[in-house]
């Protein structure tokens, strides 16, 4: 007889912990090999974690809606000759931590606050969950946090870090990076937000009302949302352009299309192999901002925003996309639309975005003003293609017709993009689709 832990399995570069939605075996329970033991969540996608061993369910270490890291023990499977056995009582082991970190999440939002004298850059400082969570237990201002030196990426201060801070305070020992703070608690005003009092007076909301919780992904919708704003200074360019070959091409190949590929062909592929068509010219517009420097990415990698059945959005990644056809491209698209809505995308299908296409159009908008989608620079919004009279410009004269009309907006990083840059590049896509090819073939 033996025990196997379960770990918390890495879904991704940048992910780094996970949320427990939903346990579906408890202590005692038998388990398969691969059978699905647990439903977990990160900021990108919702995952099954299958069991690694077959057995019986020895302990679970963490209950539901706690925030793990990623290599973390959650549960022990017992395996071996008498795991046959359901155990009487399979009593849960407390993990050692110092801080319960299940409360993190739904307790303190992840906010982004501005940085003081400690943070030469002058740039925005953002602090985890659990840092705020541990501050707040501690009794430690945020102008206290602001001025504590961080050793995590970019000067972020770790859980190691306030940690420190708390112990050297409690003894006496503050570190010399610290000493300045009361001295400036006494002479500057915070301008950050407190975290509320227990003793605050509740909201009251007048009228005939409904109060509706926010689910876990729109919280982190917003947030990101919230985060894209303080980050970047959002400018937004907006161009017309006559879509008519490129609907009239559609209409024509569509059934033959779906007969030979087994895939309906969409608008968004289309959309997309216009886009990279215009990133390969302008290069800029795939990129992000690393302190001072811009990080130019030479894999094109086409996020696209696609809505669930709760009416979240969620952005799939097209990895490669200048090295698809339209057929590549195409079955890319609806692979992962579909998944999107069956909630079958693993996390590396939303991971690694350099560009954004949003079809407001879907809904019946015929423009918008995308949000950027941090870390990128630029998301281009297509609105509803519409047909209207247009003056027609020929050799023999100017005459009337009725086209295939559709606005188009990008959204742009004035830090890196210049409005000159970003509308010459909005103008690019728009050429590439007025100029489709009614006679090409697929």
């Amino acid at each position: 007889m033996s025990l196997v832990d379960l770990i918390m399995p890495k879904l991704g570069e940048s992910i780094m912990e996970a949320t427990i939605l939903r346990w579906h075996k408890q202590p005692g329970d038998k388990v398969a090999m691969d059978e699905t033991i647990l439903d977990i969540a990160t900021d990108k996608v919702d995952s099954e974690v299958p069991s690694t061993a077959e057995g019986i369910i020895e302990a679970i270490l963490y209950k539901e809606n706690d925030v793990v890291p990623i290599g973390t023990v959650i549960a022990k499977i017992k395996v071996g000759a008498d795991s046959n056995a359901v155990l009487q009582q399979a009593a849960p082991i407390t993990p050692k931590k110092e801080y319960e970190e299940a409360k993190v999440v739904e307790e303190i939002p992840y906010q982004p606050m501005h940085s003081t004298t400690s943070n030469t850059n002058n740039s925005i400082r953002f602090y985890s969950p659990l840092v705020l969570n541990i501050a707040q237990s501690e009794g430690i201002s945020m102008s206290e946090l602001e001025n504590i030196s961080g050793s995590g990426q970019d000067g972020r201060v770790s859980k190691k870090d306030i940690l420190l801070y708390v112990e050297n305070k409690k003894t006496g020992r503050q570190s010399s990076a610290s000493q300045p703070i009361l001295q400036q608690e006494l002479t500057v005003v915070a301008t950050t937000v407190e975290a509320p009092t227990n003793n605050q007076t509740p909201t009251v909301y007048q009228g005939n009302v409904e109060i509706i919780e926010m689910d876990r992904m729109r919280k982190l919708i917003a947030k990101h949302m919230v985060d894209s704003k303080h980050t970047s200074p959002h400018v937004t360019s907006f161009a017309e352009c006559d879509v008519t070959n490129l609907v009239l091409w559609r209409e024509k190949v569509k059934k033959e299309f779906e007969k030979r590929e087994g895939e309906k062909i969409t608008f968004t592929p289309l959309f997309i192999e216009a886009i990279v068509k215009s990133l390969k010219k302008y290069p800029l517009l795939s990129s992000s901002l690393d302190g001072d420097k811009i990080i130019v990415k030479k894999d094109l990698n086409i996020g696209m925003a696609t809505a669930l059945p709760s009416g979240n959005l969620i952005v799939p990644v097209i990895k490669n996309a200048d090295q698809l056809n339209l057929v590549g491209l195409t079955k890319r698209v609806n692979g992962l639309a579909n998944a999107a809505r069956t909630n079958k995308l693993k996390p590396d299908d939303t991971t690694g975005g350099t560009f954004t296409l949003t079809n407001v159009g879907t809904f019946g908008s015929i423009m918008g003003t995308p949000i950027i989608n941090q870390p990128q620079v630029a998301i281009m919004a297509v609105g509803a293609i519409k047909k209207r009279p247009m003056v027609i410009e020929t050799s023999q004269g100017d005459t009337i017709g009725i086209r295939h009309m559709m606005y188009i907006s990008l959204s742009y990083d004035h830090r890196i993009i210049d409005g000159a840059l970003g509308s010459t590049f909005l103008n690019s896509v728009s050429k590439e689709l007025e100029n489709f090819d009614p006679e090409r073939t697929f």
